[in-house]
């Protein structure tokens, strides 16, 4: 075999050359396929939504909690909560739907929604926003329209203290922009004048931002955010395995990849015959240029 490779290198180097190209465009695409749901577009473990985890790290929320507060006793406690659900139903479209009718009834409405149908089976999910207070009884309703609840994820977001500490900074910032103001209304020539209305611009805008914070909190402490993953399959589902090996699990998925591999084997082939007419000239050619050097 090496001394063959010697004496044909330049054939089996095109032929590498080929079944690289083929194998880049080929299985550069079915291997994507056999990928497990992307960690970062799961707001708990991993999957999509319109309001997905990575979103929310760049949210007022975070840049909050980025800066620590004094802990306050305050009893109103304001909590921002998010619910992830997981559900195998029979049919993802209609259910889509019908999830979307029953936020609405709620007194909620829907943030984003989205279906796909790839090969084996059909997947969505939806985000909505429903009233806190109705949160229990919707997910319920939710759950009602599935097969199975394969998991189910609540987190909490305490943010009273930031609440408190905005208020504290908006009292600060309201009561300087008073005291410009107050000295606008004594300042005579046009530098002081054009100096202290940059500085009350500047103070406007750091209210309206905190107030626009503000009421990002409350809105969002009343409006709880429930993300809903919709499948035909259990497998297409973001969840945490209860057992930790499950021989059903893995047979279903050495099923699927043997697929995937077997329809890759026949576009391998199929890229092959279409190529014939590219590959067997410029075979011919190297066969040629090397008869021509042997006769010589």
């Amino acid at each position: 075999m090496i001394a063959w490779i010697k004496k044909h290198w330049l054939t089996a180097g095109l032929a590498v050359l080929v079944i690289y190209f083929l194998s880049q465009k080929l299985f550069g695409v079915n291997l994507s396929r056999l990928s497990s749901p992307s960690v970062s577009s799961l707001p708990y473990s991993g999957g999509a939504s319109g309001e997905s985890f990575s979103a929310l790290k760049s949210s007022p929320i975070n840049l909050s909690f980025q800066r620590e507060v004094a802990p306050t006793d305050n009893p109103d406690r304001l909590v921002i909560q998010n619910t992830s659900l997981s559900l195998q139903v029979k049919e993802v479209a209609p259910v889509l739907s019908q999830i979307e009718v029953l936020a609405k009834g709620f007194g909620g409405y829907m943030v984003s929604s989205d279906l796909a149908k790839p090969e084996f089976s059909a997947t969505g999910n939806i985000t909505i926003r429903v009233p806190e207070d109705k949160r229990a009884e919707a997910l319920d309703s939710f759950k009602k329209l599935s097969v199975k609840v394969v998991s189910e994820h609540v987190s909490g977001y305490d943010v009273t203290d930031q609440y408190t500490d905005i208020e504290a900074r908006l009292a600060v910032l309201t009561q300087t922009k008073t005291k410009f103001e107050e000295i606008m209304a004594k300042a005579f020539t046009v530098p002081d004048l054009l100096n202290v209305q940059r500085e009350l611009i500047n103070l406007q805008s750091q209210i309206d931002s905190l107030k626009g914070q503000q009421e990002y909190y409350k809105q969002s402490a009343k409006l709880t955010k429930i993300s809903i993953y919709l499948s035909t399959d259990e497998l297409s589902l973001p969840y945490a395995p209860d057992k930790s090996w499950r021989p059903t699990v893995i047979f279903k998925q050495a099923v699927r990849s043997l697929v995937s591999t077997l329809r890759g084997l026949g576009t391998l082939i199929i890229w092959l015959v279409v190529y014939i007419p590219v590959i067997f000239p410029i075979l011919g050619v190297i066969w040629w240029i090397k008869f021509r050097r042997r006769q010589r």
